[in-house]
């Protein structure tokens, strides 16, 4: 069984060994992958493990081996899975690997936003502090979180445990639940419809999966019905926000303040208007990349492999 692995080097920077997977058959690291590149590399594998290299209908249908494609991540868009179902070939993905890891970073990002630890940090560096006539200084007003509301649009794992840590700092809770949902009622959340959670949340936290329906659903309009004080946060996919209309909102201070750890595109051009953008905080799409979650990813990927090869496919997203 030929395994390739096209695009390797975020999961395995030298931490996170390849050996389980390696000792499932023939194993051929590509620390990454150009596009022109992806049809003579994986021309062999019967197995493809897959990040962000695309797996479009045209690659798919020039890889007649091909039986299974593990994406090596939760969110699998990046393979065309209609195509892969036409051809009978399981796409698997990673679920809730790293749950923990993005909740985490998502505070993080929150916090930053309240307290600007950076900004303060880099001041004191660069003397501030010893030049300064009193024993203390700020240079943006602090925020405290008790008793504020935190609006969260996705209320599936991760929404949830952000939902935990964030009552834990005293915040109260909604989330998006929209009128067919079927989510149970959670304890210790209210699930409101989309107007109110924009008009009522001090702070919305995008967690939602990304889908056709909703690119861009975050543009002019729905930001228009947030509070001027209100922080919006994205550790879910950059595709989810118009950014040239947040970027204006932001200059306009229709909002207060946007922490984003997700772009449209990755690496970013640098025309991207949120580059320039004021109080507006971006982190390279790390959430996801603590090295527990990463070896959760590598065991998963392994169980998912080992499930295709005695025939029952688990995590299966393409409905094969």
């Amino acid at each position: 069984m030929k395994i390739v692995v096209l695009d390797g080097q975020t999961l395995n920077p030298g931490d996170n060994p390849w050996d389980s997977i390696s000792a499932l058959g023939e194993l051929v690291i590509h620390d990454r992958t150009p596009r022109d590149q992806i049809v003579s590399r994986a021309a062999e594998a019967e197995i493809v493990l897959t990040n962000k290299t695309p797996l479009s209908r045209e690659t798919l249908l020039a890889l007649p081996k091909l039986k299974f494609i593990s994406v090596l991540a939760t969110g699998h868009n990046i393979v065309d899975g209609a195509t892969a179902r036409e051809r009978g070939i399981p796409v698997s993905n990673v679920p809730s690997y790293s749950t923990d890891s993005v909740a985490q970073h998502t505070i993080a990002l929150l916090l930053e936003l309240c307290h600007r630890v950076g900004e303060h940090d880099q001041t004191v560096h660069a003397g501030d502090w010893v030049n300064s006539i009193d024993f203390c200084y700020w240079k943006s007003p602090l925020l405290q979180l008790t008793g504020q509301t935190l609006g969260i649009i996705g209320f599936g794992r991760i929404g949830q445990r952000v939902a935990e840590i964030a009552r834990a700092l005293g915040m109260k809770i909604i989330y998006w639940r929209k009128p067919d949902s079927k989510h149970p009622v959670t304890e210790g959340a209210r699930g409101v419809d989309l107007p109110e959670l924009c008009h009522t949340a001090d702070v919305i936290s995008l967690h939602c999966a990304f889908t056709p329906q909703n690119t861009g659903f975050v543009n002019r309009e729905f930001l228009a019905q947030l509070k001027p004080s209100a922080f919006l946060i994205n550790t879910a996919r950059g595709a989810l926000i118009n950014e040239a209309d947040l970027a204006d909102a932001l200059k306009a201070g229709v909002l207060a303040g946007a922490a984003l750890d997700v772009l449209s595109v990755e690496p970013p051009p640098a025309a991207n208007p949120l580059l320039a953008a004021p109080r507006c905080i971006i982190t390279p799409h790390i959430a996801w990349t603590s090295l527990p979650a990463r070896r959760s990813l590598m065991r998963t990927t392994e169980e998912n492999i080992r499930a295709f090869v005695q025939g029952a496919p688990c995590n299966v997203v393409n409905g094969t």
